[in-house]
């Protein structure tokens, strides 16, 4: 068995250059078969309220939400590092945010958690480094601010704009986090962002800087259809099989084709003769 990645490797595999793989997962059954693939990391995002919700962003989901799907995915992956998404609203403040976390840490069984902003949420990224729980934060399009940015929009498209990026990054690393990610922005931009902290940083739609890349596990497995982002890349088509599944069961059981013997239970011969030897006597 692998021994768990630690939160103090991290900085080291940036240092020494080593690419890691992350995939968010929000359930036991695909936190299983990222842990058997040798996957890094499992994060467990909001954007589960995306692609097992069927929200159409991640602000609808609660504390309550996170820590119960963080819970089947440690279940699932027990020996891979586990990052938690802080969800909207559940660190609005610095107190907030340190009850919050640490009740993620309590209760979910993660290794990490994760919020999102950079200068303007330093308080609150120190306040939870402070308390003692490793914390990250996240850079470039930033899915709690999608109605703030008017969608979810490629971030750092102007020279100014990644500067802003980079000192959000900095500022990240200031305050006390082990970690950023980096999301939806040109590479240049996610290279500067890279360089510009000594802290571990991972990247999602942002090329290939960084230490760890991300996706999405339900993008990578093609379960998720209902739309494509450009980062995504398909290694399966899940969604395509599953369809395809349904309809041939479907058939089957319209057809009188299943359930058939090999898929149903007996009884012993004996057993079924002296079943229908008192039936019959009942019914005379």
């Amino acid at each position: 068995m692998r021994a768990k990645l630690t939160i103090p490797e991290l900085v080291e595999k940036k240092r020494t250059g080593e690419r890691l793989v992350m995939v968010a997962v929000g359930e036991v059954l695909t936190a299983s078969w990222a842990e058997r693939a040798g996957v890094d990391i499992v994060g467990v995002g909001d954007s589960l309220g995306m692609t097992l919700y069927g929200h159409e962003n991640t602000l609808a989901m609660t504390v309550e939400h996170m820590i119960e799907h963080t819970r089947a995915v440690r279940r699932g992956a027990p020996n891979t590092l586990c990052l938690v998404s802080m969800p909207y609203g559940s660190y609005a403040t610095p107190e907030m945010a340190v009850t919050n976390a640490v009740r993620l840490m309590k209760e979910s069984g993660c290794d990490a958690v994760k919020l999102q902003g950079g200068r303007e949420r330093f308080d609150i990224i120190k306040a939870v480094a402070d308390a003692g729980v490793p914390v990250m934060s996240h850079v470039g399009l930033l899915p709690h601010y999608v109605h703030k940015f008017g969608g979810f929009k490629m971030q750092g498209r102007t020279a100014e704009a990644a500067l802003e990026i980079i000192d959000n990054a900095r500022a990240i690393e200031e305050a006390g986090a082990i970690g950023l990610e980096m999301e939806a922005m040109p590479y240049e931009v996610s290279k500067a962002v890279d360089e510009a902290v000594d802290i571990f940083t991972f990247s999602i739609g942002a090329g290939a800087a960084g230490t760890a890349q991300m996706l999405n596990g339900y993008d990578l497995l093609g379960a998720f259809d209902m739309f494509k982002p450009k980062f995504a890349k398909r290694y399966a088509n899940m969604a395509d099989i599953a369809v395809q599944a349904f309809s041939d069961c479907a058939g089957d059981v319209r057809a009188g084709a299943f359930p058939d013997e090999d898929h149903s239970y007996q009884m012993k011969p004996e057993e079924a003769e002296r079943l229908a030897a008192i039936l019959k006597e009942d019914g005379e």
